[in-house]
């Protein structure tokens, strides 16, 4: 699927994802199981460690649709990366990208040598070996980089992140975006759309997609005007939330109409 997703994201065609933060296998392959482009697993925000994502991304592969895996890193590390790549996942995704050396570390930090300084060595990417050279040779066409704009400084220097040669897509972090704003949470706020419309037309400009996080589905259509390419439909948390609440009203209401037929 690496393969398949590096290409869907170069054609800019619609996408769509689910957030995943439980560190659980069984969250990560029963959100495969839909159609989805991709299941985001969240690293950043989470206490999931590296064994755990390279099970959640062994489930995704077990999962009857044909789902990538893009590991959402805690931070532009480039010694994190190298490990979450050598797992062999579908992409990665880089909060706090606010400049554009600051996207150039990112992509050196994900190429072999000569062209950039990851860390040479067999792993479960390459078959463990059986299929190393090859990997080396074409690792960089087996996943996606995509840098996320969230911070005032980052929206300032859009344009030129991106630009930088090996981001393939731009994603528009909302909450942080928001907050750096000063309007954290008014998703209808001037300054916020103005913002988003500044982080899709950069991505357009140079070639790439452009994407963000929709936790309410709701809002899904207004972001697909906006010129979103893809979305990240809701999270695994606030589904359960919310299908939770939902549940133990039906039952509350149950019980109401029961006493008072009483």
């Amino acid at each position: 699927m690496s393969k398949n997703l590096k290409t869907a994201f170069e054609e800019q065609r619609f996408l769509s994802a689910t957030w995943v933060s439980i560190g659980s296998p069984t969250v990560a392959e029963v959100s495969a199981a839909n159609p989805f482009d991709f299941v985001l697993v969240d690293t950043e925000h989470t206490t999931t460690t590296l064994e755990t994502v390279e099970d959640m991304h062994r489930a995704i592969e077990a999962a009857p649709g044909e789902s990538g895996t893009v590991i959402r890193v805690p931070w532009n590390d480039p010694v994190y990366l190298k490990r979450v790549l050598d797992v062999g996942v579908s992409g990665v995704m880089v909060p706090m990208i606010d400049t554009a050396e600051q996207a150039e570390s990112l992509v050196d930090s994900l190429r072999y040598p000569p062209r950039g300084e990851r860390g040479i060595a067999s792993g479960r990417a390459s078959d463990y070996g059986a299929d190393f050279r090859s990997y080396v040779e074409n690792a960089e066409e087996t996943f996606v980089t995509i840098a996320q704009i969230e911070t005032e400084e980052g929206l300032e220097n859009v344009e030129e992140i991106a630009d930088v040669d090996g981001i393939d897509a731009l994603f528009a972090g909302p909450a942080d975006l928001s907050g750096a704003l000063d309007v954290f949470g008014q998703w209808e706020h001037e300054r916020f759309l103005d913002a988003m419309d500044r982080i899709v037309e950069a991505a357009h400009a140079a070639g790439i997609p452009v994407g963000t996080l929709t936790v309410s589905p709701d809002d899904a259509p207004e972001r697909v005007e906006q010129g979103f390419d893809f979305q990240i439909l809701g999270k695994d948390t606030t589904y359960l939330l919310e299908r939770n609440e939902r549940a133990l009203s039906i039952y509350d209401e149950a019980v109401e109409a029961a006493t008072t037929d009483e």
